[in-house]
């Protein structure tokens, strides 16, 4: 089945509209949903939408309101919200261009892909592509989707473009709020260097097909146990937490040194986030042998 758009309109640069499709870059991983169930009787709890005095209520009696004061309201039907008028909603006019580095990665937040929606549309995608890829630039601008207006960046992304939204500075809090309290102070040259070898040495490719959802694996296993299990009882792992956090210079130096190996450590091959795999047998012995515009 082919995916649906997530968006379908047109970018416009200057005078130049290009129609296009956006899709989203991302799908859900392995996850497990739980429901909520009344211990005593096994069943599960039901919600209901409800007014207190008047008891519960149609969904079709629902609208959306805006609170100005306590108790308050001032009521918006979906037709009035969808009336208010703005160009972004069918239309990504790209209002500037930035170095990608220029863009914190803080304020990057979901990715999507961006194709041309006919053939027609394919020469000045093309050249908006290409004209992005040669300039080493993002472009940046706004759409409005979903009953909000967001703030995107653009570049490049093999025949296609990749689109990121992005959070606007209101969203985003200051970090140096939470450092202040850290020393200005400078590392030990020799646990600079115990530390620099460690990540030497576990430095590798980056392939996110290595790491498993080792939680999600661990709750599965749990639950076939657990539905298994006649006597209904809670089954409790016990958790082995790192022991012995050293809290000063002679503790850190020691667990850098073992941790770098007196011997050396042979450089990682894939990240130790994936399960290893089974020990294979012993053959037998043969012999001889990763902006700030004004929110609308």
């Amino acid at each position: 089945m082919a995916a649906r758009p997530y968006w379908s309109g047109q970018i416009r640069l200057a005078l130049v509209s290009i129609p296009v499709e956006i899709f989203a870059a991302t799908k859900p991983g392995a996850q497990l949903h739980f429901n909520q169930i009344h211990k005593p009787s096994g069943k599960r709890i039901a919600y209901e939408k409800v007014v207190p005095g008047v008891g519960p209520v149609n969904r079709d009696d629902i609208i959306k309101g805006y609170q100005i004061a306590k108790g308050e309201y001032v009521l918006l039907e979906e037709r009035e919200i969808e009336a208010v008028k703005l160009e972004s909603k069918r239309t990504l006019e790209l209002v500037q261009f930035v170095d990608a580095d220029e863009i914190d990665p803080l304020y990057f937040e979901k990715p999507y892909y961006v194709a041309p929606k006919d053939q027609l549309a394919e020469e000045a995608f093309v050249v908006l592509r290409e004209a992005l890829r040669k300039a080493k630039k993002v472009a940046l601008g706004q759409l409005s989707v979903r009953g909000s207006e967001k703030l995107v960046a653009i570049k490049p992304c093999g025949k296609g473009l990749l689109m990121e939204t992005l959070r606007y500075a209101d969203e985003v809090r200051a970090g140096r709020a939470f450092f202040s309290e850290i020393d200005d102070m400078s590392p030990d040259d020799e646990l600079l260097d115990l530390a620099t070898t460690l990540i030497d040495k576990r430095t590798a490719p980056f392939d996110a097909g290595e790491f498993e959802n080792r939680y999600v694996d661990a709750l599965r296993a749990l639950i076939d146990r657990k539905a298994k299990s006649k006597t209904g009882k809670a089954i409790i792992e016990e958790t082995l937490e790192p022991s012995g956090r050293g809290s000063n210079v002679v503790d850190l130096m020691a667990a850098l040194k073992k941790s770098v190996g007196t011997t050396g450590v042979a450089p990682a091959k894939k990240p130790t986030s994936k399960k290893a795999a089974p020990a294979k047998k012993a053959a037998p012995a043969k012999k001889g042998a990763a902006p700030k515009r004004k929110r609308a």
